[in-house]
């Protein structure tokens, strides 16, 4: 399966502004080549978004790392997947 499949690819240009303050993409060809340029990862589960972001160095205890799944960065596919993008 590809890493950013259309589902993926609908989520992030549907909420692409909850981290960016302008529209980075307009179509699934644009999203796909913005995540690729920054290696934006899925991950299958939300203990998989709390490895990323442990290997990351994010300290989760902090009150400041507050609820990582509600992180900017986090984008909940819908399915158990969740993408990653550090803007």
């Amino acid at each position: 399966m590809e890493m950013y499949d259309d589902k993926v690819l609908e989520v992030f240009l549907k909420n692409q502004k909850q981290l960016f303050d302008e529209e980075v993409a307009t179509t699934k060809e644009e999203a796909r080549d913005f995540l690729e340029e920054l290696m934006a990862q899925v991950v299958n589960s939300a203990d998989e978004v709390k490895e990323y972001f442990e290997e990351e160095g994010v300290d989760l205890d902090s009150p400041e790392a507050g609820d990582i799944l509600n992180a900017d960065e986090v984008f909940e596919i819908g399915d158990g997947r969740y993408l990653i993008v550090e803007g």
